[in-house]
């Protein structure tokens, strides 16, 4: 095992706004126009390294593309509890689904592993101005509003792709550096662990969730 932390980030939003191609475009560098719709869950890897106070540490993070059909809602809403970070997109030329970024924040609330979790907002394909129908305002004002960073992004051309998660990133492992109830950290489950266990990460292999 060649990584210290394992990480998991979910990527949440409306059917077609794009978290497939953004994942892809995170990972692979790459776009594809062709739009395939996700089924339940599927996932993307990237590894990384993330200094901290003079210290490097190799991150492997796990990627979950979520389906944004209410059909699949009750079988993605179980993987919310282990996520340690959620990318919440949203289409700059879909109205329906920029109203629907309330609705999604209050599905975290009741099912991530607190009520507060770190949420990064992406109104994505600001690639495409000519058909751009959500005022730049107006998605910052909602975020402002809800506490969360906003980025205008693009699965297409690549524009804060790597941004968005090097904050979503950084936010979580301040969190996990400065919290004081361990119990309270994803993947858990009320069973308190100290970072600093050099058993940490074989029990994160084992166990398949965030630390």
């Amino acid at each position: 095992m060649d990584y210290d932390y394992l990480i998991k980030f979910l990527a949440l939003g409306d059917s077609g706004v794009g978290k497939t191609s953004f994942l892809y475009q995170y990972t692979d560098g790459s776009f594809n126009s062709r739009f395939i719709s996700t089924v339940g869950i599927d996932f993307r890897e990237k590894r990384l390294i993330y200094q901290s106070k003079g210290r490097k540490y190799k991150i492997h993070l796990q990627l979950w593309d979520t389906a944004g059909q209410e059909r699949f809602r009750s079988l993605t809403t179980a993987f919310y509890r282990d996520a340690m970070g959620f990318l919440l997109l949203f289409d700059l030329t879909n109205e329906q689904s920029f109203l629907e970024i309330r609705n999604w924040i209050e599905q975290l609330r009741i099912h991530a592993y607190c009520e507060t979790p770190d949420i990064i907002l992406c109104g994505n394909k600001v690639d495409m101005e000519d058909k751009r129908i959500v005022a730049e305002w107006r998605a910052r004002e909602f975020a402002e509003k809800h506490g969360l960073p906003y980025l205008e992004t693009s699965a297409a051309t690549g524009q804060n792709v790597t941004r968005a998660i090097d904050i979503l990133l950084e936010r979580v492992m301040i969190r996990m550096e400065t919290a004081v109830d361990r119990s309270m950290l994803p993947g858990r489950r009320g069973r308190p662990k100290d970072l600093n266990d050099p058993d940490l990460n074989t029990q994160e292999q084992n166990n398949c969730t965030a630390c």
